[in-house]
């Protein structure tokens, strides 16, 4: 019997229990700050009404049977299941609780003949195996009845903001490359208030105080530079002034006032380890350069969603939106789009195209060649991106990016000079690692930005440095987090001159 096979797994539908999934899921409906989507459930009568069951996953048939046959399971409101997500023992009994319900009703009415005495004995016993929990459940849905008929009888919208926090200590250090090698202890601590006015919006808060050096200061090299990296002397300053809300189901709108980037709207493919402060320890191993190319924080960005296999994400930022002398247009901006495939719940890739003005074309991460490709002439950019990724089981994804970026000089010196960019990245991530729920082994190599062809003489990097990269973060509660991690960097700014970099750091992450 369908019903059973289901319901004696600890993991409903497309795969074995998997603690961390991956970010590749097109899931707009909700605003991106939100760590969980709307829980609101929606009735389903097909299973094909699922966006992320398909019909090869190992639990289709009996999911289709409880969909179309029992009436008793229901989806999210943004069209998915979640199945590769582990049930709690309550979870469970609320499934179970509403599949009886619903045979019990077609039995009284004996509108279904097929049910049998083994059927009726393992009923029975899940019964009895989840009473205690069955008649918790029950208790909570009389309070939920009590409180919804309350919030009925005032069903105006009442504003809710949620206070989230982060705080990052770490010590940190760095050698090679004729640099004396030393040790720092440095700290980052983020406020982020969030407020919803209508229930399908966000507006972000966030004041952020840090002490991290770039190391580029001392290694002469943006190749050196750790993800979390940033000093304003520890004064609380904005980070982010953000507004997001949905015109559709389909369709997000971000706005920026302060602190705004590409990946706000438009996904990176790099899930799990483009978080600065549970996952790549190096600046590059973050995300694609590409999306660095963003002339700043402040400007509007819109995605939507096609079906359920593609999104469209475009958008422009600039720097000096708030200088009369130069308007949201003038000085240094970035525009975006990008255009994300996922043709199964696995595997996602996207095509990116970044035209940006007076930005570093090296984004931050590259030679210094890379990031003044025309010794301060003014400079336009033609970037183009590859990323994909693929999750070859629940607990390992690989992901990957190619960039290639076309510099052009504006004003003197050199002006009309051309140059091209190269940069790519691979990253492993293993997830569930040795059997721990929430512990992280990740691995990146790649080449930081390099300078392949100039006009110029004497500024294409004459040589290749690549980035080797390795953390393991471990948990030790859902909100308490270490990390060390280390990278290397040969041939630092692309020459073979100069000795190999080491960085290594030791990050402790509190999330509250």
């Amino acid at each position: 019997m369908s019903l059973i096979f289901i319901l004696s797994n600890s993991t409903l539908a497309n795969e074995a229990p998997a603690s961390e999934t991956t970010s590749n899921q097109l899931v707009p409906a909700q605003p991106k700050g939100s760590k969980e989507p709307d829980e609101r459930m929606a009735q389903l009568t097909s299973v094909s009404q699922l966006a992320d069951v398909q019909p090869t996953d190992w639990a289709f048939q009996a999911l289709q049977s409880l969909v179309e046959r029992y009436g008793c399971i229901a989806g999210y409101p943004d069209r998915t299941y979640r199945g590769d997500r582990t049930l709690t023992r309550y979870e469970f009994a609320a499934g179970l609780n509403a599949c009886l319900e619903r045979i019990n009703q077609l039995i009284q009415a004996a509108t279904d003949k097929t049910f049998t005495e083994e059927d009726m004995n393992i009923l029975q016993r899940l019964q009895n195996e989840f009473a205690a929990e069955l008649v918790s459940l029950q208790n909570q849905i009389d309070n939920l009845e009590v409180r919804t008929a309350q919030l009925e009888a005032s069903p105006s919208f009442s504003t809710t903001s949620l206070f989230n926090a982060e705080a990052i200590i770490a010590v940190s250090g760095f050698g090679g490359s004729d640099v004396d090698d030393n040790f720092i202890l440095s700290n980052r601590a983020t406020l982020n208030f969030d407020t919803s006015f209508i229930g399908q919006d966000r507006l972000r808060v966030g004041i952020e105080a840090r002490n991290t050096p770039d190391f580029a200061d001392v290694t002469d090299t943006n190749m050196s530079k750790l993800s979390f990296a940033g000093d304003n002397d520890n004064n609380f300053e904005i980070s982010a002034l953000l507004y997001e809300f949905n015109l559709s189901p389909e369709a997000l709108v971000y706005l920026a006032a302060a602190g705004g980037g590409f990946t706000g709207f438009t996904p990176s493919l790099n899930a799990p380890l483009s978080s600065s402060s549970i996952g790549a320890v190096s600046n590059f191993g973050v995300e694609s350069r590409i999306y660095g190319l963003n002339g700043g924080g402040t400007g509007i960005g819109f995605q939507y969603l096609f079906g359920r296999v593609a999104r469209l994400s475009v958008g422009y930022l600039s720097a000096e939106a708030n200088d009369p002398d130069v308007g949201i247009g003038g000085d240094a901006y970035g525009a975006i789009a990008q255009l994300t495939l996922q043709p199964t719940i696995d595997f996602a890739a996207a095509l990116t195209y970044v035209h940006a003005y007076n930005v570093s074309p090296g984004a931050g991460a590259g030679s210094a060649n890379a990031e003044n490709p025309f010794d301060d002439a003014a400079t336009s950019v033609n970037a183009y991106g590859l990323e994909t990724s693929y999750r070859i089981s629940p607990s390992f994804n690989l992901s990957g990016w190619l960039g290639l970026i076309d510099a052009h000089a504006e004003s003197d010196p050199n002006k009309g000079s051309d140059a091209t960019i190269l940069t790519w990245a691979v990253g492993l991530a293993f997830t569930d690692f040795l059997g721990r729920g929430g512990d992280l082994l990740g691995v990146i190599f790649g080449q930081p930005p390099k300078v392949i062809a100039n006009d110029i003489a004497g500024r294409e990097d004459p040589d290749t440095s690549l980035h080797f990269e390795a953390f393991y973060r471990y948990q030790i509660t859902d909100r308490f987090y270490i990390t060390p991690g280390f990278f290397v960097v040969t041939n630092p700014e692309h020459n073979t001159d100069n000795d190999t970099i080491y960085v290594g750091t030791l990050r402790t992450t509190f999330l509250f």
